[in-house]
């Protein structure tokens, strides 16, 4: 199928990288139709709102920066979007970039979490004090490289 989408233009995507978001992302309700587009900077990735497409997200999947996440989501989070086993959840962080690339940020208490069979997805809301909205990827890419040598 062929989509617009903001980082690349007229694109053709496969129907695996489709998500729908029954309930859309907080600012974004009306939205529920996305693909999952990987970047060309590794390890980004987009979600491209299909219906929108002045909409599209830079992910991040926060393990690589913060090994110790969870998303502590609620069972009936998990249930709405069908995770059935731990293998079909993906969680991802939205990201912020600044004009100086070094204070790019991801949102952690927002994670959005991906059925990857299922192809459905919502994003939660973490009550754990740890995880805040704007964590300097960067810094704790460092921190988290320091802490395995």
């Amino acid at each position: 199928m062929k989509v617009l989408s903001k980082p690349y233009g007229e694109i053709e995507v496969d129907e695996r990288q489709k998500v729908r978001f029954p309930s859309g992302l907080f600012g974004f309700e009306g939205l529920r139709e996305f693909v999952l587009l990987d970047a060309t900077q590794q390890p980004f990735y987009w979600l491209q709102s299909i219906e929108e497409p002045s909409v599209a997200f830079v992910l991040i999947d926060p393990l690589l920066f913060r090994p110790d996440y969870s998303p502590d989501a609620e069972p009936e989070e998990l249930a709405e979007i069908g995770i059935a086993s731990p293998d079909d959840l993906l969680v991802l962080a939205i990201v912020t970039i600044t004009e100086s690339q070094k204070g790019m940020t991801a949102n952690l208490q927002g994670p959005l979490l991906l059925n990857r069979r299922a192809r459905l997805g919502r994003q939660s809301i973490s009550a754990d004090p740890r995880w805040g909205t704007r964590h300097a990827i960067l810094e704790e890419l460092a921190l988290a490289r320091q802490g395995a040598c």
